[in-house]
């Protein structure tokens, strides 16, 4: 008996799951590349200013997690690094990208709840980016293999 021709990519999806939940976890993925690109950009950025800057970020009250900002800065600036190489690795469809993304976003959130007295607003901006993008990435099943 002739088997039925499979449609381009029907073999990536899971038998439990939709083509609409694997739309949204591959569109979720490509978003979470990028957002890890911007992500690492502006962490980037905040490193320079705090390297080269330390009168730039006022802090707000007494924290526990206290550092130099010029410490802060590198901090970020190696953060960000991280993430810009992690998020074209994803972008270009990597699978070991996918496991770093998650390792290094929850390493940005981490740092990000640490910086919260520096930039409160981002701070908690950035941490919900970097939530999203571990979501995304844990939950894309398209690449794998039924």
């Amino acid at each position: 008996m002739a088997q039925a021709a499979t449609p381009p990519g029907a073999s990536r999806r899971r038998a439990s799951g939709s083509g609409a939940d694997s739309a949204w976890a591959s569109g979720g993925t490509l978003f979470a590349g990028v957002l890890l690109l911007v992500d690492g950009v502006l962490a980037v950025l905040n490193g320079i200013v705090g390297i080269a800057k330390d009168d730039v970020y006022a802090r707000f009250g007494q924290y526990v997690y206290r550092f130099n900002l010029t410490s802060w800065g590198w901090i970020h600036l190696v953060i960000g690094v991280l993430l810009i190489i992690t998020g074209f690795g994803i972008l270009r469809g990597a699978l070991w990208a996918r496991g770093l993304g998650v390792g290094f976003a929850a390493l940005s959130v981490i740092a990000n709840f640490m910086w919260l007295p520096y930039q409160p607003i981002w701070a908690v901006i950035a941490i919900a980016l970097g939530v999203f993008i571990i979501w995304s990435l844990l939950t894309d099943r398209s690449r794998l293999t039924t």
